[in-house]
């Protein structure tokens, strides 16, 4: 079931517009060296040990296998359902190993981790370790950010989603897959968290309407809710059919955001 193409694969090409928006902006940015080859730009300096998930790739990497296969199923057929409206180019921020670009036909994605990185760079995406918050690349350099369970574990929501404003194009668009804390799911992460788990330890479980607030702050306007995964936590059997609407019984959601022009 999980191995079905149409869940873990897609047929998009991947990166062939990014030389277009670099020969646009006018800096051949797709031919900076890569981060992840341990290469420096100049005036930025990275510590290559500085993210918690170095430690836990591996293990990190395994849950999409193993535990998770149903739910990152069921999270990644929600994401789908809003690809065919996105422009391109596309980026994920907080890429990880990998795993929702290679199912989603992202071509580039950014990380702090190098470990991660390794791993997802052998799945064919363009890797560059930088974290979200950083200028990096051009302005109105994208057509669709992609921010995936990771808003929950950078430092500043808001510069992050700043930065993404930035960088997407005028009628750009942000896709943000959440865990939101009026879920039954975020209450047994919120568990976790005061346990000390080695992953959630780490997380910071925004609510609704936090997301909506930092959403506006930083230049957006909510433009579509998609809501999946009701099975409670322990009782995944099946992937699910998403909705497209805003439940705070979902434990993930996904919201498509539109750069607000005025």
């Amino acid at each position: 079931m999980i191995s079905s193409p149409n869940i873990l694969t897609n047929s998009r090409p991947r990166d062939n517009n990014l030389k277009r928006y670099a020969k646009r902006a006018g800096k051949a940015l797709w031919n900076t060296p890569s981060p992840y080859e341990k290469q420096k730009l100049p005036g930025v300096g990275l510590n290559m040990k500085s993210s918690p998930f170095n430690e836990l790739a591996a293990a990190y990497d395994s849950w999409f296998d193993e535990e998770g296969k149903l739910i990152f199923a069921t999270e990644v057929s929600a994401l789908q359902s809003v690809l065919a409206s996105l422009p391109e180019p596309w980026l994920e921020i907080g890429v990880g190993s990998g795993r929702f670009a290679q199912a989603l036909g992202i071509g580039t994605g950014l990380d702090p981790s190098g470990k991660l990185l390794e791993i997802a760079k052998k799945r064919g995406i363009k890797t560059y370790q930088r974290r979200g918050e950083e200028r990096f690349f051009e302005e109105e350099a994208f057509g669709a950010v992609f921010l995936i369970v990771t808003l929950c574990f950078v430092d500043s929501p808001l510069d992050v989603l700043r930065e993404i404003n930035r960088i997407l194009q005028r009628k750009g668009k942000l896709v943000l897959g959440l865990v939101l804390r009026e879920s039954p799911w975020a209450q047994l992460y919120l568990t976790k968290k005061e346990q000390g788990d080695r992953f959630y330890k780490h997380a910071t479980i925004h609510s609704y309407q936090e997301i909506v607030d930092d959403l506006r702050r930083a230049g957006f306007a909510t433009e579509k809710f998609v809501s999946t995964l009701f099975q409670k936590p322990g009782e995944v059997k099946e992937i699910e059919t998403p909705r497209e609407y805003y439940s705070s019984d979902a434990g993930f959601v996904v919201i498509i955001a539109r750069k607000d022009v005025c």
